[in-house]
């Protein structure tokens, strides 16, 4: 009987308690609420004011995220240019693309007497590679091209073997690419870049028809399918394609100014590190170099460029960031101005409302929420401001700019922190206020 006396009680007291809870928690969303109410009737009915202190956080949002937005775009667009280049693949080349690693300078003159790729040594490769898919040989050069009075200049000539179409992804939209008979050959035959056939043939199928290329005619096979530039001019649509052996009966393909290079794509599976540790050995027994030489031939791959590039935005990040972190200064003392005008001319009002009981926290509140709506409404229009450029200069040019989740993430946090660091100074003079002296108040 006693026992059940004890539980009952037990069960009387946790009730009592859960109850106290609640009545906790509701009191304190209730002044959350009343705060909210307070802060947004002060904004309301101070509508310059509002608007001023709106204005300077908005241009300090619109400053540091506008620079984050253009260099985040800047950056994906060059990361899927360098992507177009292929992950998978690697360059053999004289002229390495960046400085060696662990060196700042380009040492030019190391590189001056290396001797240019060659042919034979691409068939080398690919008979003593074992990771190697596809081993392509190329040259490029800038021609007139011309049918009839349809003129073309500065066009990109690229002259290569036909393993090229397995190194490369590119669709075709009319026609085919050459074939290793034509390529054997040396037939006089061309693939057009989408921009090139439209440009010398409007208003009929290139297919079959012929034009002067490096002074001789040849038939087109075949048309690119339309790619778009990049940022690196990675594309076929402003190139004109012809078979190597066609292309060295014109051109000597052991020139430099041709640029020669072989491009080699690797197998599935087969990293570009242990192909490039491969090559490494294949190229140095080909050219006979001994163990304490150094390479004469580069062995280029994306991953340089994209370590070069992330060097390059890592600087221009820090940089935007300084200059809008001035301009996100300037809209905080802003804004802790006129919260501090705010403060003055409520003073009477705070006065009243501690003499009505009002706590010191609830006061607090009451600045602390004002200062952060304040900045968290010009966060938002300075970011609906970006959206906004985004979407005109991305129609209005080749290029997409767009606003990033993490941007506005960002440019909301940054607000809200301005909000608090802003406010807080404020809010607690607010709330240490002596209710007599702050009713007496003139």
């Amino acid at each position: 009987m006693f026992d059940n006396l004890n539980s009952i009680g037990v069960l009387y007291v946790d009730r009592i308690k859960t109850k106290i809870m609640i009545g906790k928690i509701y009191i304190f969303f209730k002044i959350i609420r009343e705060s909210l109410i307070f802060s947004i009737n002060s904004l309301v009915v101070n509508k310059l004011r509002t608007f001023l202190s709106l204005l300077g956080i908005t241009i300090g949002i619109f400053a540091i995220i506008s620079v984050f937005t253009v260099i985040d775009s800047l950056e994906n667009a060059i990361r899927d240019s360098v992507s177009a280049l292929g992950d998978n693949m690697v360059y053999v080349q004289k002229w390495p693309w960046t400085p060696p690693p662990g060196e700042d300078q380009y040492p030019w003159w190391r590189y001056l007497k290396r001797p240019v790729p060659k042919l034979a040594e691409a068939e080398e490769i690919m008979k003593r590679s074992s990771k190697v898919e596809a081993c392509a040989f190329a040259i490029g050069t800038s021609k007139t091209i011309q049918n009839g009075n349809n003129v073309a200049e500065n066009v990109n000539v690229f002259a290569s073997t036909p393993e090229y179409e397995k190194v490369r992804s590119f669709d075709i939209e009319s026609g085919r690419y050459f074939s290793m008979f034509e390529q054997q050959s040396g037939r006089a035959c061309a693939v057009l870049g989408w921009e090139i056939a439209h440009k010398l043939f409007p208003d009929e199928d290139p297919i079959e028809k012929e034009l002067k290329v490096m002074g001789r005619k040849v038939t087109i096979i075949g048309v690119f399918k339309k790619e778009g530039s990049d940022m690196l001019g990675v594309s076929n649509d402003l190139e004109v394609h012809v078979p190597l052996n066609y292309a060295r009966n014109m051109v000597d393909i052991r020139n430099e100014r041709l640029n020669p290079f072989i491009l080699v794509k690797a197998k599935n599976k087969v990293t570009a590190d242990e192909l490039v540790d491969e090559l490494r050995g294949i190229m140095r027994s080909i050219r006979k170099l001994k163990p304490q030489q150094e390479d004469d031939f580069a062995l280029n791959q994306s991953s340089m460029l994209t370590a070069a590039i992330q060097g390059i935005f890592t600087v221009i990040d820090l940089a935007g960031i300084i200059i809008g972190g001035f301009s996100i200064l300037v809209g905080g003392f802003g804004i802790a101005n006129i919260m501090f005008v705010s403060v003055k001319e409520q003073t009477q009002i705070i006065g009243i409302q501690k003499s009505l009981g009002a706590k010191s926290y609830f006061i607090l509140q009451q600045f602390l929420y004002e200062s952060i709506m304040l900045c968290f409404l010009g966060g938002a229009l300075g970011l609906f401001f970006i959206w906004l450029g985004t979407k005109i200069v991305s129609y209005s040019s080749d290029m997409t700019f767009e606003l990033s989740t993490s941007n506005i993430i960002t440019g909301i946090t940054i607000s809200v922190v301005i909000g608090i660091i802003s406010g807080i100074v404020p809010a607690y003079r607010a709330s240490k206020m002596n209710p007599v002296e702050a009713m007496n108040t003139v």
